[in-house]
């Protein structure tokens, strides 16, 4: 079942990447602070890395004037993959939050079948807004479409 608006994240356990290595992060991420949360199907893909990143990195002073506490990408790729590609991207203003196994997309009902291109179960493009762990706005890409995720879409929700 699919997450929906005015439901708890589930408590899923991301990595990301430190100065330090690997660090696990949990639900105290997203307590107590409003967070900008979006996932990709895959880093380093061609709309993810060519648009839906960048957006966030782009606007997040805007997101961050509108209330928004922290941005968010998570895939599901390992946390090096994510680590390098938010380093390589200029994403230091966003967490990259892996999703190593797929357990945070498989919690809340977004997974989709990339075997056509070689890529396994992913994550659905989707972004949401969270309000201390709580879902407040939840915007679900149809299947090859990048517009609701966007984040000029979250910053006309604001």
């Amino acid at each position: 079942m699919t997450i929906q608006i005015g439901d708890t994240l589930p408590d899923v356990t991301f990595t990301t990447m430190t100065e330090s290595g690997p660090e696990p992060v949990g639900n105290d991420f997203f307590a107590g602070k409003t967070v900008a949360l979006f996932a990709v199907p895959g880093a380093f893909t061609p709309t993810c890395s060519a648009k839906h990143l960048p957006g966030f990195i782009d606007k997040a002073d805007e997101l961050k004037a509108k209330g928004v506490d922290a941005i968010a990408c998570t895939s599901v790729n390992d946390v090096f993959v994510m680590g390098a590609w938010g380093k390589s991207s200029g994403a230091e203003g966003i967490t990259m939050l892996a999703d190593g196994n797929g357990a945070f997309a498989e919690a809340v009902g977004l997974t989709m079948d990339g075997s056509k291109f070689g890529m396994g179960t992913r994550s659905q493009r989707y972004s949401m807004l969270v309000e201390d762990g709580v879902v407040k706005q939840l915007n679900v890409e149809g299947p090859g479409e990048f517009k609701v995720s966007t984040a000029d879409h979250m910053l006309g929700q604001l």
